[in-house]
């Protein structure tokens, strides 16, 4: 089961009574409330239940979905107003797959209470009820899992926003379509809730109880439940939900209306109504209250016991790791006279905020770059995180611990209109910007000259007018900048400070034209059209030798992919001197570019398939650009001579690594081999899912996962590679390839190809990474078996260190371990249908990756419950299988009345 790390935090908390001004305003309260699927011409409305909230359309938080209606019989009579519409968000295709809301303004480092709230209604008039996810910002949250058309699901977190908004995404699971109610936001004080951090987040808990009418696990102590059965605002400041905890037989309730002292609590800034009633056992009362509170039967607060202050509110606050079930109690010293008391209840599950966004001025740049055009495609949530839900027409350049950083924008045929917006200005790491083919209009703002990465602008093919800066035209000459500013009519580019129409580029031949006889005109013409065919292919031949976009590190390297000739090859590898390895091709040489960048030339043998093969390998793979994915820089197609030049990995293959034969290599440890296999992940699933077409490897294995310095891992040997694109997602093909013990036995069977015959690859990849075993595992001195065999064999004893690689010198996660290889075991699944997708994958990885780095913390693996006892009541709370997640931990917060002289007993106030 999935590990949890469980907080549990007591409130205990006096008696005190005193009325909550009504009638504040919502702009002074710095309230966010947003009823989904209203119409944007609707003016806001007061909600009635909370004494004047006023709920506003979501028209200004997002420009994605479609606004409905629920129908009858849903449509109830006494509904709050926010339930009767939604919004929804249909849609095909990765482009529709997260729609988000940005919420705005808050404080970058604020904390804030989001609640989002969701009642099906059947307001598609289709009865199917939806499944989908709920992120925060680029993280899950959690599930929405419809099991009710009639039934409202509500979910609230407290967040810290890392930036100047915050935004709540729904992410299409193809269960259904996603859709919303309502949506808050609400600021709280600095002191509240101090675990939720811009690293962590806390999500109430959603485990329904049988007595509870909502399943979100935040509780009063009022009676009859019937009569209370939900708080808010104005009786909650913050505007929290508590929902009635329901009649228990064992337990009386005591309340007041005194006023008590709450300086010494963080969860309450004024007087509460909440906190006028609480629960207490059956038992006789005197006048000294003083309990001990067990966790597991084991004491929490120390040998002397806890007395609340008279008249007081404290909070006491602990941490407890995960197990299986916890036990709460509070229980009665010897010297006391009165009973334990209990007023509020909050269980809070911690949700690791793990997941890289883009850097700070980057969104912004981005986000302010949609606005100003209107720019929708799929531009929702963070521009390059999670890296599947990046935006189209964006490079993002992914750290294992630092934010992303944008390095290409690809922005031709967009309708862009007006002038070029100074937020491209602030994307500082830029190195790639296409603006052509738009209206653009105005002049060449000169903050493009500024920009410290650009190395390729292209503003052709716009409505822009005046002179071009003089530094991008320098820039030009000198070569550190590809410039294209073409058919642009009312532009000039003779680098001077204000423009004469006579040096307009669409105007120089009509000015030629008319001062020149019609004869010498023709001849020029004709001279002209040579000469300027003839540059043109000078040109072109100029970009395809400089046009590849750099990498950070390799700046110098040109734009896009580089055609060499043999001679070039000879002279970088000097004569093909040391061979590295060999692979589909032939043999593979280290080389160096002019600026002395190492590369790995790969030679077509004379026994390969040639040009036809060649060209479609090389063809591919001038498109394929990822992080993940071994980069080609160029080829070469001179006569006989066919070569691919990619870039050099200094890490070696992996399966030289796992097998120790790298010079100097270590073992690799467990970390490191689930880093190494969420990487090789992340380049199939680019392959899969980002490729148009698709594109299938067909020969995944240890030797093509190849590994930078840093043990980045990075896909590589695209030889096999061919196109799948209908609609079943495969491929006929009469020539079944790949590398024994790696081969899908369905392609082998039947010539069948499909992105799963990939993940039965990448299955047998996961086993040598747990085992350091090679595909077909010797057992005896004749005997050989198949590494799924040998593993299941092992694993059929219940005894996973008997697989495990050991030269990892024990140092895992067992339950993690246990993860990546039933996860390895389902990618080898006979039928292709059984096996999960790279997407799949890599939700998997990521929580075993989790796992282990709560083993490497020292907590436990195991499944959440919780049990809490109020002297000889006890309270059972089992949480729903929806939030046994790796990313989530459990907090529960109890919220304790003080000790008091004297108690009224009876119905609680009105």
């Amino acid at each position: 089961m999935a590990a949890l790390l469980i907080h549990l935090l007591l409130l205990l908390l006096c008696f005190f009574f005193a009325e909550l001004a009504h009638g504040q305003q919502v702009d002074t309260l710095g309230f966010i409330s947003i009823d989904c699927g209203i119409s944007d011409s609707l003016a806001p409305y007061a909600d009635q239940s909370t004494r004047g909230l006023r709920y506003v359309s979501d028209a200004g938080f997002t420009d994605a979905g479609l606004n409905a209606g629920v129908n009858p019989p849903y449509n109830i009579k006494g509904l709050a107003d926010r339930y009767l519409t939604a919004r929804f968000f249909p849609g095909d295709g990765d482009n529709s797959r997260r729609s988000c809301y940005t919420l705005r303004p808050v404080i970058a480092g604020g904390r804030y209470l989001v609640r989002a709230t969701f009642y099906y209604g059947n307001y598609d008039d289709l009865n199917k009820l939806p499944t989908f996810d709920l992120h925060l910002g680029v993280n899950r949250w959690v599930t929405v899992n419809v099991t009710a058309a009639g039934e409202v699901y509500i979910f609230e977190a407290v967040v810290v926003s890392p930036e100047e908004f915050f935004q709540v995404c729904l992410v299409n699971r193809g269960l259904g379509t996603p859709f919303i109610s309502g949506l808050d936001l609400r600021p709280l004080q600095d002191d509240m809730y101090t675990d939720a951090t811009v690293n962590q987040s806390l999500a109430l808990l959603n485990n329904r109880r049988p007595a509870a009418t909502y399943s979100f696990n935040r509780y009063h102590f009022w009676r009859p439940a019937s009569t209370y059965r939900v708080f808010r605002y104005p009786f909650d400041p913050y505007d929290r939900l508590w929902e009635s905890y329901g009649d228990i037989d064992a337990w009386t309730n005591i309340t007041s209306s005194t006023a008590v002292d709450i300086s010494n609590i963080s969860s309450f800034h004024t007087p509460s109504k909440i906190l006028w009633s609480a629960a207490t056992p059956r038992l006789p009362s005197n006048a000294l209250r003083q309990f001990d509170i067990l966790v597991d039967n084991a004491t929490w607060n120390g040998s002397q016991g806890y007395s609340p202050k008279y008249l007081s509110a404290e909070l006491v606050k602990r941490m407890v790791p995960g197990s299986s079930h916890h036990t709460v109690s509070l229980v009665a010293t010897t010297d006391a006279t009165l009973p334990p008391i209990l007023n509020a209840l909050e269980i809070y599950s911690v949700l690791p905020m793990t997941e890289l966004v883009t850097n700070g001025p980057d969104a912004k740049a981005m986000m302010t770059i949609r606005t100003k055009y209107a720019l929708k495609k799929n531009w929702m949530g963070d521009p390059c995180a999670p890296k599947a839900f990046a935006w189209d027409g964006l490079n993002c350049n992914y750290s294992s611990s630092d934010p992303a950083w944008i390095t290409a924008l690809h922005l031709s045929s967009s309708g862009l209109n007006g002038a070029i917006d100074a937020s491209f200005g602030d994307l500082g790491s830029l190195q790639y910007l296409d603006l052509s083919n738009n209206s653009l209009s105005g002049p060449v703002p000169d903050f493009l000259a500024q920009m410290p990465s650009l190395r390729f602008l292209d503003l052709s093919s716009n409505k822009l007018s005046g002179p071009v800066p003089a530094v991008l035209l320098q820039k030009q000459q000198n070569g550190s900048l590809v410039l294209r500013i073409g058919n642009n009519a009312k532009l000039c580019d003779n680098g001077a400070s204000t423009c004469d129409p006579e040096n307009m580029i669409g105007k120089r031949i009509l000015v030629i034209a008319i001062v020149i006889p019609i004869s010498v005109a023709t001849l020029l013409f004709v001279a002209a059209f040579l000469i300027l065919r003839r540059m043109k292919n000078k040109q072109a031949a100029w970009m395809a030798h400089n046009s590849r976009l750099p990498s950070p590190r390799e700046a110098s390297i040109v734009l896009e992919n580089r055609q060499f000739t043999y001679k070039e090859l000879k002279l970088m590898t000097s004569n093909f001197k040391e061979e590295i390895g060999r692979g589909g091709f032939g043999a593979v040489f280290l080389g160096y570019l002019e600026n002395g960048s190492p590369v790995a030339v790969k030679m077509c043998s004379k026994t390969s398939q040639g040009d036809k093969e060649f060209s479609a390998e090389a063809q591919h793979l001038t498109r394929v650009h990822h992080r993940n994915l071994v980069s080609l820089i160029g080829y070469c197609k001179d006569k006989k001579h066919l070569a691919l030049v990619y870039e050099y990995m200094h890490g070696g293959n992996l399966e030289e690594r796992l097998r120790g034969e790298a010079s100097a290599a270590t073992p690799l440890t467990w970390h490191q081999r689930l880093k190494i296999s969420l990487d090789s992940a992340h380049g199939l699933e680019y392959l899969h899912k980002a490729c148009q077409p698709p594109l299938i490897h067909r020969d995944v294995k240890t030797t093509n996962i190849l590994l930078s310095a840093e043990l980045v891992a990075k896909i590589s040997d695209f030889g096999l590679t061919k196109v799948f694109a209908d609609d079943f997602m495969s491929h006929i093909t009469t020539q079944p390839a790949g590398t024994l013990g790696y081969l899908d036995p369905e392609y082998y069977n039947t010539s069948r190809l499909s992105e799963k015959s990939d993940v039965y690859s990448f299955g047998v990849v996961l086993l040598e990474l747990i085992t350091g075993q090679p595909p077909v595992v010797p057992v005896t001195e004749t005997q050989s078996i198949h590494i799924a065999q040998w593993v299941r064999q092992k694993l059929s004893m219940g005894n996973i260190e008997s697989i495990v690689d050991p030269r990892m010198g024990g140092e895992y996660d067992v339950n993690s371990v246990w993860k990546v290889a039933e996860l390895a075991l389902q990618c080898k699944e006979r039928l292709s249908q059984e096996r999960p997708t790279m997407t799949d994958i890599i939700v998997e990885l990521k929580e075993s990756m989790e796992l282990d780095v709560l083993h490497a913390m020292g907590y436990y693996s195991s499944a959440p419950s919780s049990t809490i006892n109020l002297s000889a009541a006890s309270v059972d709370l089992q949480s729903d299988a929806h939030e046994s997640d790796a990313r989530q931990e459990t907090v529960l917060e109890l919220e304790q009345l003080g000790n008091r002289s004297s108690t009224q007993l009876g119905p609680a106030p009105r």
